[in-house]
This record gives C-alpha cells, structure tokens and sequence, in this order.
C-alpha cells in the first residue's frame, strides 16, 4: 500500500476520502437527529438527473449534479413543510423521475459512453484536483455555517418548536439543512457511489451517538469514524483489487456489527 503513495490519483483518493467524510460525519449527524435520511435517500437519487443534464450539456459534472440536488432539497423542503402528509408520495415521485432523466439524458449524449457503475458505485481513484477544490470549498462553507449558527440548528434539531418560540426561523434552517445534505450527498456519490451514499452518511453516525452526550460531539466522531472507515475501505480495496466504494461500506458495516456485539457483551 505504501508504494501506492507515490501515485497522483491514489494521493487524490486519499484526500477525497477524507474530505468527504469529515463532510459527511457533520452533516450525517444532522440528517439523523432531524430524521431525515429518507429525504436525503431521495435527494440522492434524484441527483443522477443532474449527473445526466451534466453530461448532455458538457457541464462539469459537480457543477450539474449540484444545481439539481439544490433544486431538490427545496422542492422536498418545501413538500415537507407544506404537505406533509403526501411526503412520501413525491419524494417517491421525484426519485423515479431524476434517475429516468439521468439515464435518458446520458442515452442521448452523442458519441458519450458512460460507466454508470462508476456513479452508482463510486470512482474515488477518478477523482481530479478540481474535484478536490470543491470538495474542500464545501466542507469549509459546512464548517462555517455550523460553527456561526450552531445553537440555532440544534434547537432547530431536537426542538423545533422551542425554536420558534425562541424566535428562530425554523423553515430557513430546515431547508439549509437540506440543501448541505444534497451538496454532501454530491461529494460522496464520487466515493461510495449513489446507492451507497445513504450507508456512508448514517453508519458512523449511529456509532458516534451512542458515544457522545451532545451534537458537536456526534458530528467530531462521526467525522473520525467515518475518516477510518474511508482509510481502512480503500486500503481493503487496493489489497484485493476490489471496488472501494463497496469496501468502504463492508468496513462501516462490519465496525457498527463489532460495535452493537461488544456493547450487547457489556451490557450482559
């Protein structure tokens, strides 16, 4: 693994990885106390309909995938918080309808043969130092807003009611919430993938509640979870040659089985 280093795309990994889930374990951490995950499962999946628009328009595929995933983090805020009660009907709607554009638009790019496992999946050894600056620019602008605002978005977290009364507006810091965790969930469809994106963001989560008392707390061990996790997953794949997406999560998924095991063992 060590010789690896020398090579620009593994070095490129590495920080992606790193990025990306220190991104994730922040934002992980607030998609679970809102109970949010099945909106940002949906979130997820309605953006391979900018990864589609991406490569039918010659965009940076960032750039495409972002500005739809933004787009359908307030369409959802605002179903949320106007028809709750046919939530999961468009949600449902809309996840079916940005997968079928995607793959209708990358049908339609001339002469474009796409890998559509490498969005599903994940291609974090593809990833460029352009890449790496948005990556960066986006867990810098996460920092910002959680460090400025922080006591705001856990009362608007774990009370929004209290929150109200206290004169906090809980409708623009539920839709900023989402539309971080659409931009999170863009970042790491390029590590885990699409369909893995959703395990990435609330495995180390669950670990890092049951060991902290408080938000900031969750978000700094999910952050270091979700670090190892990403580490250990792509040194997993790079030893047998296997996807690293998928190793990623195996790695998570056989931490957090570890974990309930010896806490189940402790408790007896």
């Amino acid at each position: 693994m060590l010789e690896a280093l020398s090579y620009e795309f593994v070095q490129n990994a590495l920080i992606a990885g790193l990025l990306v889930s220190l991104a994730s374990g922040i934002i992980g951490s607030l998609i679970v106390v809102n109970r949010m995950v099945f909106l940002a499962g949906g979130i997820a999946h309605t953006a391979y309909g900018g990864i589609g628009m991406a490569v039918y328009f010659g965009l940076p595929i960032f750039l495409g995938a972002s500005l739809f995933a933004v787009m359908a983090s307030l369409i959802i805020a605002f179903i949320t918080l106007t028809h709750r009660n046919r939530m999961d009907t468009f949600i449902g709607l809309m996840w079916a309808v940005g997968m079928a554009l995607g793959v209708i638009l990358i049908d339609l790019t001339p002469g474009y043969n796409v890998d559509l496992m490498s969005y599903l999946f994940g291609s974090i050894l593809a990833v460029s130092r352009e890449d790496l600056y948005y990556m960066g620019g986006l867990l810098g602008v996460i920092i910002f807003i959680i460090t400025f605002w922080y006591r705001d978005i856990l009362a608007v977290s774990y009370d929004s009611e209290y929150a109200t009364l206290r004169g906090i507006n809980v409708k623009f810091f539920y839709t900023l919430i989402l539309m971080l965790s659409a931009l999170t969930v863009v970042v790491a469809i390029k590590v885990v993938g699409l369909i893995l994106v959703i395990a990435l963001l609330t495995i180390p989560v669950y670990i890092a509640e049951k060991l902290s008392n408080t938000l900031y707390m969750m978000m700094i061990l999910s952050g270091i979870f979700s670090s190892i996790f990403t580490l250990c997953g792509l040194g997993f794949s790079y030893t047998f040659d296997i996807a690293s997406g998928a190793s990623i999560i195996l790695i998570s998924a056989l931490s957090l089985f570890i974990f309930l095991l010896f806490s189940r063992l402790r408790t007896l």
